[in-house]
Parts: structure tokens; sequence; C-alpha cells
């Protein structure tokens, strides 16, 4: 087998490349500060000698035969948010004493609450119906009853009358001090949220019932809005 072999001649143009491609390396390094980040980079300026090593210097010409360092692109700053407002009505324009603010919308059948200005809770709420309608207007929270017993004798109908009642409720809170609570109504759960059910109450749920009463402090104004009622005016 033959084995062609490069001439002498070849041979020193090679070695003095080589050596050109070092001179010229090493004016660079001279000339320019070397940082200390700076990442060396490798190259074989000619086949059959050792490569050769050279810092990363920032601003620094391109070497001839040195892999080219690809440039990082910035990331984009992340656009900031607005975050979202909590949906449902505006807050009524009542003064409060305790932070607390609720208001009872008929249209909706929900009853929502506000804390310092902030809407924390609304739950689903049956009221009166069209026969016994709740009357709108401010109403503020009074005395807390954990169970009692409503009977409609306490405004002049009788117990065993057709629209007569007397019925045991938990976590009953008096809005009014002519018989209207806010309180809890199991048995009108499946018209919460939907259909006016009580005799002017504001029914809720066992678990919403027992939340009023621990939470909402007395003198807490619970406004009442769209109902078929009269106006309420006393207090």
């Amino acid at each position: 087998m033959l084995t062609s072999k490069p001439s002498r001649r070849v041979r020193r143009g090679l070695t003095q490349r080589a050596i050109a491609i070092v001179i010229g390396a090493l004016a660079v390094v001279l000339a320019l500060p070397i940082a200390a980040s700076a990442a060396p980079t490798t190259i074989s300026p000619v086949p059959g000698l050792p490569p050769l090593t050279i810092p990363d210097i920032p601003g620094a010409p391109q070497i001839p035969g040195a892999p080219s360092t690809p440039k990082s692109t910035p990331k984009p700053k992340p656009t900031p948010t607005t975050p979202e407002k909590p949906k449902g009505p505006a807050i009524p324009g009542v003064k409060t004493s305790t932070g607390w603010v609720a208001l009872a919308d008929d249209a909706s059948h929900q009853i929502t609450w506000w804390h310092n200005g902030t809407q924390v809770k609304t739950m689903p709420i049956s009221m009166g119906t069209n026969d016994h309608p709740t009357p709108n207007g401010v109403y503020h929270t009074k005395e807390k009853y954990r169970d009692m017993y409503m009977d409609s004798s306490t405004y002049g109908v009788p117990v065993d009358s057709a629209e007569g009642y007397r019925t045991y409720v938990e976590y009953a809170t008096r809005m009014s001090w002519d018989g209207i609570f806010i309180h809890a109504a199991p048995w009108s759960v499946s018209q919460q949220g939907r259909s006016n059910a009580s005799h002017g109450c504001i029914n809720i749920s066992t678990e919403n019932g027992k939340w009023v009463f621990n939470t909402i402090p007395r003198n807490t104004p619970i406004v009442v809005r769209g109902t078929v009622g009269p106006k309420y005016t006393g207090d």
C-alpha cells in the first residue's frame, strides 16, 4: 500500500500558517484586558498539530478557525397583569361602624357581604313571598339566637290559623324589631337562590346561617333591594 506524505514545502507552509495564527491570537490577548469570567476557546488551526486554547475576550475580533459564540437573546419582561375584580354587585353606599356591609338582592336571590370594602362572601337566599314580602331598605343586625321558636302570633296572626306557624330555627340574627331575621332554613334550600318562600325573613342554609351568626357583629347594615314589599322605615 502506498502512503502519500506532504512534501517538505507543504509542511513548511502549514507550520508557518500555524505560527501566524498563534502570533495573531497572542497579540489579541495582549492588546485587550482579559475578563475574569471569560470562557476559553479551543481551536485546531492545522491538522496534525496540537490544539490551541484561547481565552474568550468580550469585544475581541473573531480568531480564524475559532467557533463563533452565539449571542444570547434577552428574555422579554413579563407583562404585568391586573387582578381580576370579584364578580357581583357594587357595594352599597351606606355607613358602617363595623366594617361589614351586606346587600340582599331579590333579583338574583343572593346576599353579598363586604368587609372594609372587599367582597368576602356571596350566598343564595330566599326572602318573603309576594303575600309576605320583605320590605326594602337598610336594616342593622341586632341580637342573635343560637336557636329559637318563631311563631306568627308575635305579629298578630294566630298559630292555629291558615297563615299561622310556629317553627324551630337555628342561627337566627335579628334584623328588625318587628320580627325579620336572617336565619338558617334547611327546609327552603331548594328555593334559596331561585325563588321566595318565607314570611319576610331572609332564609339561608344552615352552614351560611352559622357563618353569619359567628362572623357578623351587631349593628352591621344589611340593604334589602328589589322586592315587591314596601319601604322599611324602622330600626
